[in-house]
């Protein structure tokens, strides 16, 4: 019963933080990005998943809108929009893993082509909160950190949230690293703050 309780107060410390004007107007921040990561346990994603609607759900009636953009499901969304979806499919049983995510990490270059389309669907939403999801199921296709690196310059002006199934280790010798599924070191990543070790 402890897990549900912490999980409970991270959802109680989200909604806090992320309704309080110092997160919305991103004060505090020292010129640097408003952009945070709340890691957790995998094996807790559908309890996080479930707490995070409810959040979402939470900030709404208390009129901060979040937008959701789920990695995956974008990731599907172009590929489909690029009329190679199909291509993907069929391909799938005949390659090698390793040939078969080079191939789609091609497809899905951040740089190129994930950064694009969410700054598409930021400009044409109102919102005030970007939360990014669909970290765990866009692996090993999509490397947080690359996505992170490749979004400074286009989510500007709002706080960013990323809800990330692993740890986020934060050390001032060894530097920050996105610690995938608490087993893959993602790669070195500082620029974004712990939510759970943000005031309210």
């Amino acid at each position: 019963m402890k897990v549900a309780k912490s999980l409970t107060e991270h959802e109680e410390h989200l909604f806090r933080v992320m309704s309080g004007n110092r997160f919305l107007r991103m004060e505090g921040l020292s010129n640097e990005i408003a952009f945070f990561i709340y890691p957790y346990l995998p094996e807790d994603a559908l309890e996080v998943a479930a707490a995070k609607k409810r959040v979402k759900n939470r900030l709404s009636t208390a009129g901060v809108m979040v937008l959701e953009i789920n990695l995956y499901d974008l990731s599907v969304e172009l590929l489909k929009e690029r009329g190679v979806w199909d291509r993907v499919l069929a391909a799938e049983p005949d390659l090698d893993k390793a040939d078969f995510r080079e191939m789609l990490q091609g497809m899905l270059d951040p740089q190129l082509h994930i950064a694009p389309a969410i700054r598409d669907r930021l400009a044409q939403e109102q919102f005030d909160i970007f939360f990014l999801t669909g970290i765990g199921e866009a692996f090993p296709y999509i490397r947080s950190h690359n996505v992170l690196n490749n979004l400074h310059s286009v989510v500007k002006g709002k706080p960013m949230l990323m809800f990330f199934p692993g740890h986020y280790e934060q050390s001032d010798t060894l530097g920050s690293s996105l610690v995938l599924f608490g087993r893959l070191k993602d790669d070195q990543y500082y620029r974004a703050k712990n939510i759970l070790e943000q005031e309210a």
